[in-house]
């Protein structure tokens, strides 16, 4: 497909997380990942676990994108203790969480997050048996029947009987159409909603991660000032401290900050606030002693970074992606704009 034959001129530019297969179906006994994948107390909620690709939970309910689900192992007891909140009994104190196991010593099913409280439902001499209900995207999920996993497939998005095509291979680069009924376009896999792309609507493929894409899309928005003149966004004045406090309700906010350039990166699977393989700047705000902060990257911007020197001065302007990750607690931004500050210590 040649997208100049499709879509008109642009002025703005914009690149975000769609699900690729369509999400959802009910009457269903269990769901396979498909992808490393969040596992959260309510639909885009706080995250209980980071589950394992090959990971089989059992349905609860769902709905047209999400999967309620019952996540099921063995964790060391020594990382837990007993805590009764909420009808729960055990909760996970581990610093930096634990792996839930399919047996004792066994492979890993999730990673748990430290303070997720968890529902004992057996015990082993120096195990514990735990459940938790919880959400997980539907996108990153297959439904397993319980005659054979031959008949694996994705989830629809349309409810019960709702015929799935294969899924269809994708790299950077290629273009995809989304469906009839429009996709969400989300700022991460699982993330917060920033729009809906209509249905034929043709988008560009920067990155994959297994069920998710990044796309790009390009249109017309219209921005009048009282001039008539095209605004831009201006940035709020706003900490890391302070992102960290209200992460959720921060999310999609400008900053503008001054940052001392660490280093370039590329993220591993477990960050699983980025795509896998996703560049990032490491810095520090406020200089050698201040916080981190994690600085996404475009991947057609890499370019531009490559050149930074280590403890070198940026200012930065960029949109919050997360006040708190996941792993870390550190601050994530897209970056918009980036400038060397010359001369400075």
């Amino acid at each position: 497909m040649n997208p100049s034959s499709v879509l008109p001129s642009f002025v703005s530019v914009f690149t975000a997380a769609i699900c690729l297969l369509p999400c959802g179906a009910t009457g269903q006994e269990a769901v396979r990942a498909t992808a490393t994948e969040n596992f959260r107390r309510e639909p885009n909620g706080p995250i209980l676990a980071v589950v394992a690709p090959g990971a089989v939970l059992p349905v609860a309910s769902r709905d047209a994108r999400w999967v309620e689900a019952d996540l099921t192992g063995w964790v060391w007891g020594a990382s837990t203790q007993a805590d009764a909140r909420a009808g729960f009994d055990v909760v996970v104190s581990a610093r930096g969480g634990e792996n839930l196991r399919l047996e004792p010593s066994g492979s890993i099913v999730a990673r748990l997050q430290e303070g997720t409280l968890l529902e004992e439902v057996d015990r082993r001499p120096g195990w514990i048996r735990v459940r938790r209900r919880g959400w997980i995207w539907g996108g990153s999920v297959a439904v397993v029947t319980p005659t054979t996993e031959a008949t694996e497939r994705p989830l629809p998005a349309a409810g019960p009987g709702t015929e799935v095509a294969d899924p269809v291979e994708v790299r950077p680069g290629d273009f995809v159409t989304t469906p009839p009924e429009g996709a969400d376009i989300l700022t991460a896999p699982g993330g917060r909603p920033l729009g809906r792309a209509s249905g034929a609507t043709d988008l560009e493929i920067v990155q994959t991660d297994g069920s998710w894409a990044r796309v790009r899309v390009e249109g017309w928005v219209w921005l009048p000032t009282a001039d008539g003149r095209s605004g831009g966004i201006d940035p709020v004045p706003l900490t890391p401290s302070e992102l960290a406090e209200e992460p959720q309700r921060n999310r999609g906010r400008v900053v503008a900050w001054t940052l001392q350039f660490i280093s370039l990166e590329k993220a591993q699977a477990v960050r699983t606030d980025f795509f896998q393989g996703e560049p990032y700047l490491l810095t520090r705000y406020g200089g050698s002693d201040g916080p981190f902060i994690y600085v996404a990257v475009p991947p057609e911007r890499v370019a531009e970074v490559e050149g930074l020197v280590p403890l070198e001065r940026i200012s930065v302007t960029g949109r919050v992606r997360s006040g708190a990750s996941a792993m870390t607690g550190t601050p994530i931004i897209d970056l918009l704009s980036l400038e060397r500050i010359r001369g400075g210590g």
